[in-house]
């Protein structure tokens, strides 16, 4: 057999568990026979590269980053729906139908309305075109470098059952990260001591629209089919009918699609649907009713901005009263210490919650929250419980505001307010939680990569006494080591040579892996290229820091203060010791790319798409300056969520302050 009769065969076979998986929700293969597959492609992709394909499988693990989103007109214009909250309002919308159609009775399909990221699919012959999010219906961003890591959307469309793939298909549905996917994600963001994301819907965009693919591949993002576009070669009158014939090529539709004839079997289904949708793995906020007919359909209408023949039934959010019993505090790598609210048991959106996130300390301030305090919550997106109101009536007299604390949960030592964040941190480098937090945190797939030194792994070593530093791992003994609960000599000869292997890892990985405040993988590499080396930027000023494309003055400050501190130095001494001293080829800034050049940009509040470090980066990174403090010299302000005090010092002064939004679309992205 020829490597392409062996690289077809393979990629057929992926594509056949792709559908079984993704459409039929019926697998056929384990996980890591499925990666096996995958790892097979690859690799003879890798000795044939002549072979590759932008339609191959392995296009999922993400490409090249690129530079900028560009935009792209939509053939047919995406089109919001109108919303109704109430029984009433929809019959009136069955009533307006009716009339319209001058008809007694119409044909209805039911749709949980996902609440995800429109996106817009284009299909010629069968092979993915292109991908473009709704933009402002009219105009959309292309976002096909990340949709092509999506493994529910069909790189390439294929024939089931007598269906036949259409000459041009823009199928058109909602993008969504699973509540299992967000929780895990959110969970990551509580051990390390950063704020939680608010929803998976705000996440799941920020994800769609990264500039390199590999990001968007590793979150393992969904998406189920609603709609259509431009159609060539379709006859069929009915939208259920042509849904199924989509679901048929591979395309993959949302749980609980039904066709219903009349207004009464319509209602029916939206109130079954009420307590169904918790049973569903993505989050929902109601039901879409449309017409099934394409030809009512048009005779129907549209206005401005809405089909005449379609409407959401939006469920409201439950919320429930239950009582505030105390606030206790997690520790993350990085000593930020993150509220938890211990809650008297409740049931809400189909589970029974005993703790809610607080988020951070303005949290708690902004609903002046007292210990015993009745509090109602609901769970944000039918997710991720929160509490979103005290009753302040039925507070005790001698209630107490909750306590900021003083003592590390962890090791008891003196923790201290951010001056610039709304985080309280522990800064002793031997805290317990903070070292377990960061061993895991090193080892993980994005720093050192070090297979098999997961959570369990970690507390034992930790516990046992045998690693209380990075530079300890490198000097395990393996007598020691088989002397731990459940490590059999296979499984510590595993973990050693792991180990060993990740001293050969690259600068950027080692400085993300040694958890710097403020420092992530973007910025390590932004340090690594601008660098070369540990001893470069540990010789560097802050300014010279500064002066690095994709570095702001917080985070030049934060790497100059580790790099020149006791606990830093003892770090970065102690792995040179023990031969980890990567060295990293530096490179050449693209003028042409420099749209802030010039400028100081001050942020504050909470952004929904960026960490402060994430967004000085990249301020840095096309030119501009980014300010802790706004004066006279400011350029702009960006201002998130609870902006606070610098957003007023910016109105005083007459700088001008800018959304998320607008800042995105500032910088073209």
């Amino acid at each position: 057999m020829t490597a392409q009769q062996q690289i077809d065969k393979l990629r057929d076979e992926i594509r056949q568990h792709d559908y079984a998986y993704y459409t039929l929700a019926q697998p056929t293969i384990s996980d890591f026979d499925y990666d096996k597959l995958m790892r097979q492609v690859i690799e003879l992709e890798t000795r044939h590269p002549e072979l590759k394909t932008i339609d191959s499988p392995s296009a999922r693990v993400g490409g090249e980053a690129i530079d900028k989103f560009k935009s792209i007109e939509h053939r047919e214009p995406m089109m919001s729906i109108d919303n109704t909250y109430n029984e009433e309002e929809f019959r009136a919308f069955d009533e307006r139908v009716r009339e319209k159609l001058e008809v007694d009775s119409v044909k209805y399909v039911l749709e949980p309305k996902i609440d995800g990221v429109a996106l817009s699919i284009r299909y010629e012959e069968g092979k993915l075109i292109h991908a473009v999010t709704r933009g402002d219906g009219r105009r959309g961003d292309d976002v096909t470098h990340n949709v092509r890591t999506i493994k529910s959307i069909p790189l390439v469309l294929h024939a089931k059952k007598g269906a036949t793939v259409l000459p041009v298909l823009e199928v058109r549905g909602e993008v969504f990260m699973t509540n299992e996917t967000f929780l895990k994600i959110n969970q990551q963001q509580i051990e390390q001591g950063e704020e939680t994301y608010a929803n998976p819907r705000n996440f799941t965009a920020g994800t769609l629209k990264q500039l390199d693919p590999k990001i968007t591949a590793s979150r393992n993002l969904q998406f189920r089919a609603h709609g259509f576009g431009e159609l060539v070669g379709v006859n069929s009158d009915s939208y259920f009918e042509l849904m199924k014939s989509f679901q048929q090529m591979g395309i993959p539709l949302p749980e609980d699609v039904k066709q219903v004839d009349g207004v009464e079997a319509a209602w029916k289904g939206i109130e079954a649907f009420k307590s169904a949708r918790l049973t569903l793995s993505y989050a929902t906020d109601g039901m879409v009713v449309k017409v099934d007919s394409r030809k009512q359909r048009e005779r129907l209408g549209v206005t401005s901005k809405s089909p005449r023949w379609a409407i959401a039934f939006k469920y409201p959010a439950e919320r429930v009263k239950t009582t505030l019993n105390d606030v206790t505090w997690q520790v993350g790598k990085n000593g930020n210490l993150t509220p938890v609210a211990e809650l008297e048991p409740v049931f809400v959106a189909g589970t029974t919650v005993r703790r809610a996130t607080l988020h951070n300390i303005e949290q708690i301030q902004r609903l002046d929250l007292h210990l015993k305090d009745k509090v109602m919550i609901e769970k944000a997106g039918e997710i991720i419980p929160q509490v979103v109101e005290a009753l302040v009536e039925e507070r005790a007299k001698k209630a107490v505001p909750v306590p900021m604390p003083t003592k590390c949960p962890s090791c008891g030592e003196k923790v201290e307010k951010d001056p610039d964040e709304p985080r309280i941190r522990c800064h002793n480098p031997a805290c317990p939680a903070q070292l377990k937090q960061r061993l895991e945190h090193f080892a993980a797939r994005s720093q050192m990569n070090i297979e098999g030194l997961g959570e369990k792994i970690v507390e034992q070593l930790v516990d046992a006494g045998l690693v209380k530093t990075f530079a300890d791992l490198y000097a395990l003994d393996r007598e020691k080591l088989l002397e731990l609960d459940r490590m059999g000599e296979k499984t510590a000869d595993t973990l050693l040579a792991q180990i060993e292997s990740s001293k050969s890892r690259s600068l950027d990985r080692l400085l993300a892996g040694i958890g710097i405040h403020h420092i992530g993988n973007t910025v390590s590499a932004q340090l690594a290229e601008a660098f070369g080396s540990l001893d470069a930027i540990g010789d560097a000023s802050v300014e010279q820091i500064d002066e690095v494309e994709g570095i702001g003055e917080v985070i030049a400050e934060s790497v100059h203060a580790f790099f020149h501190s006791e606990s830093g130095r003892a770090i970065l001494d102690s792995l040179k010791a023990r031969g980890l001293d990567p060295k990293q080829a530096k490179r050449v800034v693209d003028e042409s790319q420099q749209v802030l050049k010039g400028q100081t940009v001050v942020v504050t509040g909470t952004l929904e798409k960026f960490g402060r470090a994430d967004v000085e980066a990249i301020i840095k990174e096309l030119g501009g300056k980014s300010s802790g403090s706004v004066s006279k010299k400011t350029s702009f302000v960006v201002a998130g969520e609870s902006a606070g005090s610098k957003a007023d010092k910016a109105r005083e002064l007459g700088v001008k302050i800018v959304s998320e939004a607008e800042f995105l679309k500032l910088i073209g992205r």
